[in-house]
C-alpha cells in the first residue's frame, strides 16, 4: 500500500484482536467476524475499474474476492453502495469495503466427518469413501468434504496440498481411494498414478447385451463436451482438445438388459468409466448425465471403487486392499439376479 493510501480498519465482531474469517462462539452459536475497511483512492488508480483499485489497495486479498465482494454490496464508494466491478473511480474517492470470509476461504477447515480408514501408517491412509461423499471443496460443496474431514482427523495433512489427496472420485462413486501423510510420499504417489503403476480397479453395474469377448480395452481420448460443459466425452484430438484415455473391461455376469462389469483404469481422466461405458453403448445404471436410467432401487451411478493396488513408496511393500460395494449396489444386483458372491 503506497504512502498515500490513508486507511482504517474498524472491526465489526464482538471478539477484539481476532483476524477477518475467524469464527466466534456467542451463546453456543457460531458467528463470523467481518472487517470494515477504509480507504481513499491514490492518484495512481485514478480512473481504474473499482475491481482493479481495490487489488490494488488492499494488496493481502485476491482480486477475485474482491469482486465477490463488490456483488455481495459489501462495498461503499463516497458513502453509497456499489455492486458493478467495471465502476470508475477517482483519485480522492473514500472506499468502505467490509471484509467478509467467502465460501472458498472457508473452505479449507478441520470438520469431523466420520471417515472409513481401512490401512494407514506414518506415510499414508486407505479409504473406503461412501457415495455422497465429495472429495474436494468446490461450488456447491464448500465444506463436509473428504478434504475437510482429513484436515481434521490429522495435523499432518494440513501442510500438504489438497489435504494429500492424490487421485479422487466423483461424489456418488464410492470405494477406495490412498491419501499421502507426507509431502514426499505425496510426490510419489502422485508420478507412481502418472507412471500406471496404480492399479485401480471397479465394478460397474451397467444397462446393455454385451457383444463380443467377455474382455476388451477401449482407448478413446476425452475432453469437455462443447455441447455441455459440464460433462465430459470422446473427441478427436485432430478436431479437439482432449487427452488419450485407457480402460480395461470384463464381463463378469449379465442378466437380462443388465450387466455387471469389472474396470481398470490406465489412466484416470475425469468421469473416465462413465464416459467410456456410454461411448461402447452401456451407460451405467442410474447415470443420468450419460445416459444411465434408474433402475433396481439405484439413485446414483452404479459404480465402485473394488480395489486398489500399488507399492509401498517408502517400505516398498506390495499392498492390496478391496472393498465390496456398499449396500445400495449390493441390494440392485441381487434384485437383478446379478450377485456379488458368484464373481469373487
Amino acid at each position: 500500500m503506497t504512502d498515500s493510501v490513508q486507511s482504517k480498519l474498524i472491526i465489526s465482531s464482538a471478539a477484539a484482536g481476532l483476524r477477518p474469517g475467524d469464527d466466534v462462539l456467542e451463546d453456543g452459536e457460531a458467528t463470523v467476524e467481518t472487517e470494515w475497511r477504509e480507504v481513499n483512492v491514490p492518484v495512481e488508480s485514478h480512473g481504474a475499474r473499482l475491481d482493479r483499485a481495490l487489488a490494488a489497495i488492499v494488496p493481502e486479498f485476491s482480486r477475485s474476492y474482491l469482486q465477490q465482494l463488490i456483488d455481495a454490496a459489501a462495498v461503499q464508494l463516497n458513502g453509497v453502495t456499489v455492486t458493478k466491478t467495471s465502476t470508475k473511480v477517482k483519485a480522492g474517492d473514500d472506499l468502505k469495503i467490509e471484509l467478509r470470509p467467502t465460501p472458498q476461504s472457508q473452505a479449507f477447515k478441520p470438520e469431523i466427518i466420520p471417515l472409513d480408514v481401512v490401512f494407514e501408517d506414518d506415510h499414508l491412509l486407505v479409504i473406503n469413501k461412501p457415495a455422497g461423499l465429495v472429495v474436494h471443496p468446490a461450488p456447491g460443496n464448500w465444506s463436509g468434504t473428504l478434504l475437510n474431514g482429513l484436515l481434521a482427523r490429522d495435523e499432518q495433512v494440513s501442510t500438504l496440498p489438497r489435504a494429500g489427496i492424490v487421485h479422487r472420485l466423483d461424489k456418488d462413486t464410492s470405494g477406495l481411494m490412498v491419501v499421502a501423510r507426507r509431502r514426499q510420499v505425496m510426490d510419489q504417489l502422485v508420478s507412481m498414478i502418472a507412471e500406471r503403476s496404480v492399479s485401480r480397479e471397479y465394478l460397474a453395474l451397467v444397462h446393455g447385451v454385451w457383444q463380443g469377448p467377455k474382455g476388451r480395452r477401449i482407448e478413446a481420448p476425452m475432453g469437455r463436451d462443447p455441447r455441455n460443459r459440464l460433462r465430459m466425452t470422446v473427441v478427436d484430438l485432430e478436431k479437439n482438445a482432449g487427452k488419450t484415455a485407457s480402460t480395461d473391461l470384463y464381463l463378469l455376469q449379465q442378466e437380462g438388459a443388465f450387466c455387471l462389469v469389472r474396470c481398470r483404469l490406465h489412466t484416470g481422466r475425469t468421469h473416465q468409466i462413465r464416459v467410456h461405458m456410454a461411448f461402447i453403448g452401456h451407460p451405467l445404471v442410474s447415470d443420468e448425465v450419460y445416459g444411465g436410467k434408474p433402475a433396481a432401487g439405484m439413485t446414483r451411478q452404479a459404480l465402485h471403487a473394488c480395489r486398489l493396488a500399488f507399492i509401498h513408496p517408502v517400505t516398498g511393500e506390495s499392498l492390496e486392499f478391496t472393498a465390496p460395494p456398499p449396500e445400495d449396489m449390493l441390494t440392485a444386483l441381487e434384485q437383478l439376479g446379478l450377485g456379488y458372491n458368484q464373481v469373487q
